[in-house]
């Protein structure tokens, strides 16, 4: 396959979307889809090269947080079973409707999160008690997940945590549960789509592992508090911006 210069702004989007993810436990989905959304690919396109990509990442981080004994099994099962079912529900129902209805669409539920991970990094979610409906969470978080391309962690992991949830199993059991969906979620893409967004998910995968060890060295360095709140700021800018544009292009 012949390297185009798009590849390597593929490549240039991994990278920083691993770079985000290493340092927050979260958002390598939600980064990566947003900057390829808003270069104009379409939302099916690009949450299949999300998922597919993040099968290998997701696979290593859930065995390596199984290896530290940081998975609950109840929990891991009561979300990635639950998790699975709605990444098939979302990725079918977004390789079905037309991309100029579910962008906007998909915009807002980006910009949802971006309020969640600042509101996260001020402080605003505070533990509630024990979350009783796991299983729905997991649903839910599974079929946002797929039709947007990212936000699993942001979803799942903020919602546990702000219901009480323990920080070590909560993090591990989400990053467990994703390997689980995120199987489902590419498995059900490429049964619709096939391999047409290749170049995609290599660009994605390459700039994944380049950057992995830098980003490990980050997470060490920067406060988590100045890392979400540069996470909510780019994603909340870059939706806000498409959605005007979406509502000027309808004017």
């Amino acid at each position: 396959m012949e390297l185009t210069e798009l590849f390597w702004w593929f490549v240039l989007v991994g990278l920083s979307a691993q770079l985000v993810d290493g340092a927050l436990g979260m958002a390598f989905g939600l980064v990566s889809s947003t900057v390829l959304l808003s270069m104009g690919l379409p939302p099916a396109t690009v949450s299949a090269a999300v998922h597919t990509a993040e099968v290998f990442t997701t696979g290593a981080s859930g065995a390596s947080h199984l290896a530290a004994g940081n998975v609950d099994r109840r929990l891991f099962l009561r979300l990635a079973l639950p998790g699975a079912a709605g990444g098939i529900l979302g990725a079918w129902a977004l390789t079905r409707l037309p991309a100029d209805l579910v962008r906007p669409l998909v915009y807002l539920y980006l910009l949802a999160l971006a309020l969640l991970i600042l509101a996260r990094a001020w402080g605003r979610l505070k533990p509630k008690g024990e979350l009783k409906r796991v299983p729905l969470l997991g649903f839910v978080a599974g079929a946002l997940d797929a039709s947007g391309g990212g936000g699993w962690g942001p979803m799942a992991t903020s919602t546990l945590l702000a219901r009480g949830g323990q920080a070590r199993t909560t993090i591990g059991s989400v990053n467990a549960a994703e390997f689980v969906v995120t199987i489902a979620i590419s498995a059900t893409f490429f049964a619709s789509l096939g391999l047409q967004h290749l170049e995609l998910v290599l660009g994605l995968l390459v700039g994944g592992i380049v950057a992995a060890p830098l980003a490990a060295v980050i997470v060490k360095r920067v406060r988590e508090r100045w890392v979400l709140i540069g996470v909510g700021v780019l994603v909340g800018a870059v939706s806000l911006w498409q959605i005007v544009r979406s509502l000027v292009a309808l004017a």
